[in-house]
């Protein structure tokens, strides 16, 4: 067994949170390229052009990307031969203090009653930290995701009884594009949307929040009927004329990501999770050697 030792650890939290912070990802500024070449409202191209030049700049200066910190999760994928012999989440806690400190993020992070700022963006559960095993795979993965809290405004939850799904899913599809409507502007957009489908309504909700924060935005998904899923509603998503920051255009969303698991007969919980443009977030996959590698 590889043992995942603090040691090893610290230093790859150090580099994920940086990099979260001062890099778009590569899929991220693929997407906002693409939608740039397409756009063909004038003032909608020249805010995903400025939007483009802050992510380059951002990079070059070693400076974040945005003001807002957004809210940490990070996502543990063990292959069959690692093993955690570290507290992941002390260690990743302490490094997101440290950048707070330096100026990578700024202290946003509050109680939830008395609101009272920590100063550093410590608190009770940060980050968040999910941890599952693969057996299929022969290295360790993490994905670090900073979402921003203002899109979080614009998330909707519901539980829908089979009558309100309708046929072939009129009523799932009808929710997503009513949330992403009424979401207007708030989110920041152009916008990466995370749907979960099915479960119960937790399941449903960290669904929709790990396909956005998790998988690459440029993916297709391997079950073709989900892939047609994705498809269909961003495509109706950039139909609506929202536009970049919601002064009008072609391009709303940037991609949008479907997570479904079966469900109960009586029930089918859905979650619509807005990811605002500035998709930050590092991926690292580490070796049977312990070398890693930074994948997005």
């Amino acid at each position: 067994m590889i043992s995942i030792t603090e040691d090893l650890m610290k230093g790859i939290a150090i580099e994920m949170v940086k990099r979260s912070c001062t890099q778009l990802p590569r899929d991220v500024m693929t997407l906002l390229r693409e939608r740039w070449t397409k756009e063909s409202n004038s003032a909608a191209r020249r805010l995903l052009e400025v939007m483009l030049k802050n992510a380059e700049l951002a990079a070059v200066e070693n400076k974040p990307i945005c003001q807002s910190p957004g809210y940490p999760v990070l996502y543990v994928t063990l292959g069959s031969d690692f093993i955690l012999c570290a507290n992941i989440q002390k260690i990743f806690a302490k490094a997101i203090v440290d950048a707070t400190k330096k100026g990578y993020l700024r202290p946003s992070i509050v109680h939830p009653f008395s609101r009272e700022n920590s100063g550093d963006n410590s608190g009770l559960g940060i980050p968040d930290v999910e941890i599952e095993s693969n057996p299929d795979l022969d290295y360790l993965e993490l994905t670090l995701s900073f979402k921003g809290c203002g899109s979080e405004l614009a998330n909707r939850i519901q539980v829908l009884t089979p009558a309100q799904i309708g046929e072939k899913g009129r009523g799932i599809k009808r929710f997503i594009l009513e949330a992403t409507a009424n979401a207007g502007g708030i989110p920041c957009p152009p916008v990466a949307v995370g749907i979960g489908i099915g479960g119960q309504m937790h399941y449903a909700a960290k669904l929709s929040r790990k396909v956005v924060g998790v998988r690459e935005w440029t993916d297709k998904n391997p079950d073709p009927e989900v892939a047609s899923l994705e498809n269909e509603l961003l495509q109706q998503m950039n139909s609506l004329g929202i536009g970049p920051a919601g002064i009008g255009g072609d391009t709303t969303a940037l991609a949008v990501k479907v997570g479904m698991v079966s469900t109960h007969t009586a029930i089918c919980p859905i979650a619509v999770n807005f990811h605002c443009w500035v998709g930050r977030k590092c991926k690292i996959r580490v070796s049977l050697d312990k070398s890693f590698t930074v994948i997005s």
